[in-house]
């Protein structure tokens, strides 16, 4: 760890905060006669909580105000986006919270805004990913995030902290909303604009035609490393295709015989669809010859009369429009066949409307190419910014130090003195009484602690 400014002290969270996991949903134990409201991981967002879309369950009585949440609590997410966290503000009504997330209720003082921005800092710089548990799904485990070493400075300067940061922070969390949003409009008028084309395409009297009547298909290798031989052959994988683009940055290669060459080669303006994964995602190939496909794509050549271009366009408007669904087939992977995609509508017009839609098409996507460039820009620039800042704030550089603060070390002897004195007793066990031992026989089950009655 690095060397702190006079009057600071690292202690962890599990030292300075008390924490909790919140109650496990299960349905199968409600009565449906206690129903409160609770946040999930989903509500919880980088400084806000999102109460637009609250769910109740049941809470049995005896259990409320363990799962209470009260305003000044800081709430963190367990798993997905991982430690991302926010502050309730309640106006005093109940509210509870579910076992994705974990009650922070900081001690001696130590102001939650403090742990919530240096959560953020781990967030960003990348630290935090190494206290999450799980190969594929992470989760912070409420053992691993008591673990957590917070850098903590006296309490007045972290106040002064919080003022430096709290509105910067606040503005860029804004601005980042705002450019999501600019994201999602930039995706709603991109459809948009494929559907205006679809239909300027009809109105200037193209026709319906299915796309095996205008091209001709086929799928590509099956690949089995078993039985296949001859001159090691670069070929395309359904991962190299996106939209618009072939992504050549990881091209494999398999053995194939002359013939095997010649019958799975590509040409230069071939159109590969994605046959599975994203089916019907699409891009034209204009690489050079001596390339092979997989199975997972088909390749679709156009008969005279069509211009690639525009039929990619059409195949990439029926999926954004989800006029493929129809044609899908798998319960869980998704798939469109060789037969199914010879039976996706497309309106084809004449060749010199096909040219000019084109053309338009051309120059709306550069349009809204340089706008997502900017966009771009501008969140490498915020998150750059925001990075830098608590870093600096986190290393005790933002703001000035005061000799006279009190020490960070006597805010920590305080805190645990204040924690020896209140450590609970430890329970005894209460003598029945005969009424309770003739009573029917019970079992805890579950992490709730509740019971049910076993048969005599």
């Amino acid at each position: 760890m690095t060397d702190l400014p006079p009057g600071w002290e690292y202690a962890t969270l599990g030292e300075i905060a008390e924490t909790s996991l919140g109650k496990m949903l299960d349905r199968g134990k409600g009565t449906g006669r206690h129903l409160r409201p609770y946040l999930r991981n989903v509500n919880v967002q980088w400084g806000r909580i999102d109460v637009s879309d609250v769910l109740r369950m049941d809470i049995p009585p005896e259990q409320q105000e363990r799962y209470r949440i009260r305003s000044g609590d800081l709430l963190v997410c367990e798993g997905g986006d991982i430690g991302r966290c926010a502050i309730w503000h309640g106006d005093g009504g109940y509210m509870a919270f579910q076992k994705a997330l974990h009650r922070v209720r900081p001690l001696g003082g130590i102001d939650s805004r403090y742990l919530r921005l240096f959560l953020e800092h781990l967030s960003v710089s990348g630290k935090l990913a190494a206290f999450a548990t799980g190969s594929t799904i992470k989760h912070l485990p409420q053992e691993q995030l008591r673990k957590l070493a917070i850098p903590l400075p006296p309490l007045a300067e972290q106040h002064r902290i919080i003022a430096a940061l709290t509105d910067t922070i606040d503005h860029y969390h804004r601005g980042s909303t705002a450019l999501e949003v600019v994201g999602s409009r930039s995706d709603l008028l991109w459809r948009s604009r494929l559907r205006q084309l679809r239909y300027e395409a009809s109105a200037s009297g193209g026709a319906v035609y299915r796309l095996g009547d205008v091209a001709d298909t086929s799928l590509g290798k099956m690949l089995d490393a078993g039985k296949s031989f001859g001159v090691e052959t670069p070929y395309l994988r359904n991962i190299n295709v996106r939209w618009r683009r072939v992504d050549l940055s990881e091209v494999s290669t398999v053995p194939l015989g002359d013939e095997e060459r010649r019958k799975f080669a590509l040409r230069s303006g071939d159109l590969l669809v994605c046959e599975g994964g994203e089916p019907g995602r699409c891009a034209i190939w204009r690489g050079p010859d001596g390339m092979t496909f997989q199975k997972a794509l088909h390749r679709v050549r156009v008969r005279p009369g069509v211009i690639v271009e525009w039929l990619a366009l059409m195949v990439e408007e029926a999926v954004r429009s989800k006029r493929t669904m129809h044609l899908q087939t798998g319960s869980t992977i998704k798939h469109i066949s060789q037969e199914k995609i010879r039976q996706l509508e497309v309106v084809i017009p004449d060749i010199e409307t096909q040219l000019g839609l084109v053309r338009q098409w051309d120059v709306f996507e550069s349009s809204v190419n340089a706008l997502n460039q900017m966009r771009g820009r501008a969140v490498r620039q915020g998150e750059a910014l925001q990075n830098s800042l608590l870093a600096e704030a986190f290393a005790g550089r933002l703001v000035p130090q005061d000799p006279d603060d009190e020490p960070a070390a006597e805010l920590l002897a305080r805190i645990r003195a204040e924690r020896s004195a209140t450590i609970p007793k430890q329970r005894t066990r209460a003598r029945r009484t005969p009424k309770e031992l003739a009573a029917p026989p019970t079992r805890v089950t579950g992490d709730d602690y509740q019971q049910e009655t076993l048969p005599l």
